[in-house]
């Protein structure tokens, strides 16, 4: 998944985004509303982690900005104010969960995942296509019953290839869906997280080139 984090306390916000992709998340960060608006708006994400207390734009107004534009987007909103009438307040902005702090960042993890469930139209918890089985919640692989090992990434393009059911999935599509917005759009990074995936999950092969579109299963 895509996960944009708008926080403006910079250390906090690089050890979430370090922790979300070790979690095989995606993310993007902004350190003020405005700027964080503008990547909201630019890019499509799963969930956006809005802290509520923003320089440049408050969050209450990023919040009833995005939520206005009809975002696909789930938000999170994070606030040190922890009182009830807080939570009824960012709620009532649109933000669809809301965590005070400090938060354990596992449970940060979990509302980040529900929330992305809640974006998307819901998958089956394992996904088939042949003998080739993929786990979602446990986030394993297998082939005809043998465990495939996946680096994240490698699993991240195996999940949206199959959840495509037949259809073709162009490298830039895998590449904003997979990939934060640092990665380079003239890499081969694609090409080379497709390849890896041929070779660990064996023949017959699964993935087909389709010449000058994209991948598909």
């Amino acid at each position: 998944m895509r996960v944009l984090v708008i926080e403006d306390h910079v250390e906090l916000a690089e050890t979430v985004a370090v922790g979300l992709r070790r979690e095989a998340m995606a993310v993007d960060v902004a350190n003020d509303g405005a700027s964080g608006l503008a990547r909201a708006r630019l890019n499509e994400y799963d969930v956006v982690v809005l802290d509520r207390d923003l320089p440049r734009l408050h969050g209450d107004q990023v919040c009833e900005q995005l939520a206005a534009g009809g975002m696909r987007a789930r938000i999170l909103m994070l606030t040190a104010a922890g009182e009830v009438e807080d939570r009824i307040g960012g709620l009532g902005l649109g933000a669809d969960d809301y965590l005070p702090k400090p938060f354990a960042f596992a449970e940060l993890v979990a509302r980040i995942r529900a929330l992305a469930r809640r974006a998307q139209p819901a998958l089956r918890p394992v996904l088939v296509r042949e003998d080739l089985e993929l786990d979602l919640a446990r986030r394993r692989a297998s082939r005809g019953g043998s465990p495939v090992e996946l680096s994240a990434k490698e699993f991240v393009v195996l999940e949206l290839l199959m959840t495509a059911d037949g259809g073709v999935m162009s490298p830039e599509e895998l590449l904003a869906r997979g990939w934060d917005e640092m990665a380079d759009p003239f890499s081969n990074v694609v090409k080379v997280t497709v390849s890896r995936l041929r070779r660990k999950l064996g023949e017959p092969q699964l993935i087909e080139t389709v010449p000058g579109v994209g991948y598909r299963i």
